[in-house]
């Protein structure tokens, strides 16, 4: 961001208005002319490192957000839009992009809401009817953290931890005492393809023997929530305005399992352990009986003001590339967002050495570096002759936060990082020998006198 100009100017406006200060008084809180905010506001000058400081500290505004709230998404988020083939004959290249974002922030905003609205093309397909595109929408739009979710469930915690260090049995006993609801472990052949079942009948929250400890622990964590935490997950979920069922239930499950692993991992012991520990992802799983894909979760919901973790992406894939979770938190990731994923990157590798952890600097199109981490994880419930299944979970988070990471040690973050992009038809990148298409909205180049690198090759910029 520090190499960067960044206009952001709409944001400072915003930010203005809701403090309900005229930019005379904002400009004496910041130490600086009103004069110069004028310029700022209105994108005619990049808001500075100093500046941001002073915006951090006086209002206790997160500076990362400044990146997240750019118009449309930001500068790739736009282009993403605009490689759609109905603007091929437009030419729009980078500078003119830039150009239009910070002399018209509010009217690419628009231009991307009605883009995605419409659904049109293939680089920012709308979410429409899709009650998994409106959720993982709903959830961007919070950024992954909820927090009357995670101070209920920290004081939770803290009430559980009161009498028995034993997490699960602490919740058992909960349930049991308050909410007259017995945990019965029942073997395979009763519940041959149910993991968890509330029979409200018999009074009992059944969970299958398939499920480990840290599983276990979940699970009766879920039920909890689902029953303490109804008033804020309610509120949430009407909020959310989805109206429609499928997408209600689907938000309601995802902060049921938020209030769960926050139950699990409450906010400021978990932050604690993450400092203290470099965010060693194995330490952290043993220290709070956790799994990896809890953990790897749990990382991207750190943005409680005045405690904020690092700002971590996730994104769970399987051998097809296909993704059942995203979660770009408070990173804004492209990598995270976009539909396409690129090979090269060691997210896909991971599948090669099952439970190893990969760890691989990589570097965008734009010159943006993450140090990220994958590794495979398999569902619980899995059974040796049936059909079984396997994903990759990777995380990351930008270069310019990984210094302080376990895994970092011994890598040169400043040094070759792996080249990739996000998908083939939104890489630009040329001479590339794993494209498996041209980049939407450019045309293929066909020499039949030379054959280079890449079996095919398009017409540059």
């Amino acid at each position: 961001m520090a190499e960067r100009k960044l206009m952001a100017g709409h944001v400072v406006r915003r930010l203005r208005r809701q403090q309900a200060l005229s930019q005379a008084a904002m400009a004496e809180m910041l130490a600086i002319s009103p004069s110069y905010l004028n310029l700022v506001e209105r994108n005619q000058r990049p808001v500075s490192a100093t500046l941001l400081v002073k915006l951090a500290e006086t209002f206790d505004f997160d500076p990362r957000s400044l990146m997240a709230a750019e118009p449309g998404g930001g500068r790739d988020a736009m282009r993403r839009r605009l490689a759609d083939p109905m603007f091929a004959d437009l030419e729009i290249d980078r500078n003119e992009l830039e150009e239009w974002l910070a002399a018209a922030p509010g009217g690419a905003e628009a231009f991307a809401r009605a883009f995605d609205r419409m659904g049109q093309g293939t680089a920012a397909a709308a979410p429409g009817d899709d009650p998994v595109a409106l959720v993982r929408r709903e959830i961007g739009r919070w950024r992954n953290h909820f927090p009357d979710l995670d101070a209920a469930a920290e004081a939770l915690a803290d009430e559980l931890r009161l009498g028995t260090g034993d997490l699960y049995g602490a919740i058992s006993e909960r349930l049991r005492v308050k909410h007259s609801l017995a945990i019965r472990i029942l073997p395979v052949d009763v519940m041959p393809d149910v993991l968890r079942r509330l029979d409200l009948h018999a009074r009992q929250l059944q969970l299958s023997e398939l499920l480990d400890p840290a599983s276990r622990t979940f699970a009766a964590a879920f039920q909890l929530a689902l029953i303490e935490a109804r008033g804020e997950i309610d509120a949430l979920v009407a909020g959310a305005g989805f109206g429609q069922i499928a997408a209600d239930r689907l938000f309601r499950r995802h902060l049921a399992s938020y209030f769960a692993a926050a139950v699990m991992m409450p906010y400021a012991r978990f932050l604690r352990a993450c400092e203290a520990t470099g965010y060693d992802i194995e330490l952290l799983q043993r220290r709070f009986g956790a799994g990896f894909e809890h953990v790897a979760h749990r990382l991207t919901t750190l943005q409680r003001v005045g405690a904020r973790g690092l700002p971590f992406f996730m994104i769970r894939v399987d051998r097809a590339g296909q993704s059942s979770k995203r979660y770009a938190g408070a990173s804004g990731a492209a990598l995270v967002e976009a539909e396409g994923r690129c090979p090269l990157w060691h997210l896909h590798h991971a599948f090669d050495r099952p439970g190893h952890l990969a760890v691989q600097l990589v570097e965008l199109e734009d010159g943006e570096r993450w140090l990220t981490m994958a590794r495979t994880v398999t569902p619980q419930g899995q059974r040796y002759g049936l059909v079984s299944a396997e994903f990759a979970v990777g995380i990351g988070v930008a270069v310019e936060h990984a210094g302080t990471l376990t895994v970092a040690r011994g890598f040169n973050l400043a040094g070759p990082a792996m080249p990739i992009g996000l998908g083939c038809r939104q890489c630009f990148r040329q001479d590339c020998p794993q494209r498996a298409a041209a980049p939407a909205g450019r045309a293929l180049t066909i020499n039949e006198r030379e054959r280079r690198v890449s079996a095919l090759t398009f017409a540059g910029d």
